[in-house]
């Protein structure tokens, strides 16, 4: 990997992070939220995370929770919230940080005592973040999903993949992490923004399906001005232009062409060795099918990496598709040290880039419940108080 030998983690930062001074106080969930921890937490906030205090045995819960890298760089207090003596922690954390985040099913918070109107009224500053897949109203709201079903409901499924064929998500990159955490990220920067100039606090509700329709803003501009098809394989960014797509290689690997622009495109036409004047226009749609097959054919006769050579370094807009691993050790992405090890795994490093305030991986992932005590005595827990509560199974 580029980033060292294994094991290593990201260098530390020279600077603290631009969230530095920021305090999150994040509940137990997987996926999106622990994703949103981790991202507040690269950015140099400081991330309290209650665990369960006797996790679940699903290995994937767990991977995509508090043990994998999404569960880094935090502090973990792990506290039984279904106790009364557990809700009264998570208010006490409540009134020391600046934003909260959940991604329990609506009204659950509010069932175990640690609600918005609760959290609001122990800290009048508190950003009160919530993520569901439904919202917190609506015929669905309480109804379980998953990325998959957020997409099909705004529309964004049916666009994706192959015209031959049922639709193909996209690996949950677009619900979930695009359209719930980073969206309520967003959300909450911009809550605590408002909260430090008005003193006023307040929820801010991410819903999946909202955040997913939204990020489609550009394709139903165009679906709304009659240039885009409701249809896959039928469109300029889906796979149905044949100066924007894939296309196989001799080996069986891909290369992504996407020359759109028509200094782009001749220079792929005279890379490829064709003719400008008899080879069609990617802008006739009469002969759209007839260009995607020459350049198939072309493209067919040599392997992908053959290609990528040639078009190293050229504004052709061409590149080989490569594969998770391949990424790792492509030479752009080495030069860059985009890639870091974290908990056993390779995983992008924190974006976006700062000049002054960089963020960095923020630690391992801790051991659950590895800071309860830290965190209760600067709560003002005295030894006694604690050790009741551990006998009691409240904290762990």
């Amino acid at each position: 990997m580029s980033s060292g030998p294994p094991g290593a983690q990201a260098p530390a930062s020279p600077a603290p992070g631009p969230l530095n001074g920021i305090r999150i106080l994040e509940l137990p969930a997987i996926g999106p939220v622990p994703f949103l921890g981790m991202l507040l937490a690269d950015l140099g906030a400081e991330v309290i995370r209650i665990d369960r205090r006797t996790p679940g045995a699903d290995p994937l819960s767990t991977l995509l929770g508090p043990a994998g890298p999404l569960g880094r760089g935090r502090k973990s207090v792990a506290v039984d919230l279904r106790q009364p003596a557990g809700a009264a922690v998570a208010l006490d954390l409540m009134a020391e940080v600046d934003v909260l985040i959940e991604g329990f099913r609506p009204g659950v918070a509010e069932r175990l005592g640690i609600g918005p109107a609760q959290g609001l009224a122990r800290n009048p500053r508190l950003v009160y973040g919530r993520m569901t897949g439904w919202g917190q109203e609506g015929p669905l709201a309480l109804t379980a999903g998953h990325d998959i079903t957020y997409l099909a409901v705004s529309g964004l499924l049916h666009g994706m993949g192959p015209a031959a064929g049922p639709p193909i998500p996209a690996a949950n990159y677009v619900g979930d992490f695009g359209g719930g955490a980073m969206s309520l990220a967003v959300g909450l920067l911009a809550a605590v923004l408002s909260a430090r100039s008005t003193g006023a606090g307040q929820v801010v509700d991410a819903s999946m399906v909202d955040g997913a329709a939204y990020l489609a803003t550009m394709v139903r501009t165009l679906h709304g001005h009659g240039l885009w098809r409701d249809e896959r394989e039928a469109n300029i960014f889906d796979g149905g232009a044949p100066h924007y797509r894939c296309y196989a290689c001799s080996d069986g690997r891909y290369v992504a062409v996407g020359a759109l622009e028509p200094r782009f495109w001749d220079l792929v036409v005279r890379t490829l060795g064709l003719d400008p004047d008899s080879t069609p226009s990617p802008l006739d749609p009469a002969r759209a099918g007839e260009l995607a097959d020459l350049l198939a054919g072309v493209f067919a006769r040599r392997p992908r990496d053959d290609w990528a050579a040639l078009f190293a370094g050229l504004d052709a807009c061409v590149a080989p598709v490569l594969t998770l691993a391949e990424a790792l050790d492509y030479p752009h992405n080495q030069a860059r040290g985009s890639y870091v090890e974290v908990a056993g795994v390779p995983v992008a490093t924190p974006v976006p880039r700062f000049s002054g305030t960089p963020a960095t991986v923020a630690g391992p992932p801790p051991e659950i419940g590895a800071d309860t005590d830290e965190v209760l005595t600067a709560l003002g827990y005295p030894a006694d108080r604690q050790a009741e509560l551990r006998a009691a199974g409240v904290i762990g």
